[in-house]
């Protein structure tokens, strides 16, 4: 089985969104429709910027936890380096 953190963005250099699930496809499509978590709908954090697969749960887990407590600058930096345009990578994954 796949885990997978993501970032999800309202906007270019908006709010942003840490996340970890083992069906992301499943996960993003509840943030947009506002059945995810609550701050994503408040905040209209809907689009997939960054994605990393792990084949173990705890890995993933221990990379969504630092990730979280990283200043915004590095995370900004890892989106601008992996999706420079901060293109939806939803469309890549979505129904």
């Amino acid at each position: 089985m796949t885990y997978w953190v993501y970032i999800l963005a309202s906007k270019r250099n908006g709010t942003l969104y840490v996340g970890v699930t083992n069906d992301l496809t499943r996960r993003v499509h509840q943030h947009r429709t506002g059945t995810g978590a609550s701050f994503t709908r408040k905040y209209g954090v809907t689009r997939l910027v960054h994605v990393q697969p792990f084949e173990d749960i705890g890995y993933a887990i221990a990379q969504e936890k630092r990730l979280k407590k990283w200043p915004r600058a590095w995370k900004l930096r890892i989106i601008e380096r992996d999706n420079p345009g901060w293109r939806d990578l939803y469309d890549d994954i979505g129904p």
